[in-house]
């Protein structure tokens, strides 16, 4: 599975399910994959998840999300030009990014047969 996730921190209600959608799929042995492009990539700068949540008073960051489908085994990049984008390099980024991966890599990886792709 692959997610590409665009909703950011203008959004937070958004934001729970890319987490949970991938959380499913690895709990159901399946691999799977966040890519973070355009507002999302927002979310993985240091400081911005840890100070949202997706809703009001759950008491639960959008970080705590982040974390969770890594601790689920949920794979999590970043696109490149999204850091370039918003004037960011992987140093700005929470310790949870396993990596970059450009428009070619995840065109490949959306375009196998055995890939599902969803987009939040």
């Amino acid at each position: 599975m692959l997610i590409m996730m665009t909703s950011g921190p203008d959004t937070p209600h958004r934001l729970g399910t890319p987490f949970f959608q991938a959380m499913a799929a690895a709990a159901l042995d399946y691999e799977a994959l966040i890519v973070t492009t355009m507002d999302a990539t927002l979310l993985l700068k240091k400081g911005v998840a840890e100070h949202l949540t997706v809703k009001e008073g759950s008491g639960k960051s959008v970080l705590d999300f982040i974390r969770d489908a890594k601790e689920g085994g949920v794979k999590l990049y970043v696109c490149p030009a999204s850091l370039s984008l918003h004037d960011m390099t992987m140093d700005d980024l929470i310790p949870e990014v396993d990596g970059a991966m450009g428009a070619a890599r995840y065109t490949e990886v959306g375009l196998d047969d055995d890939c599902r792709v969803f987009c939040y």
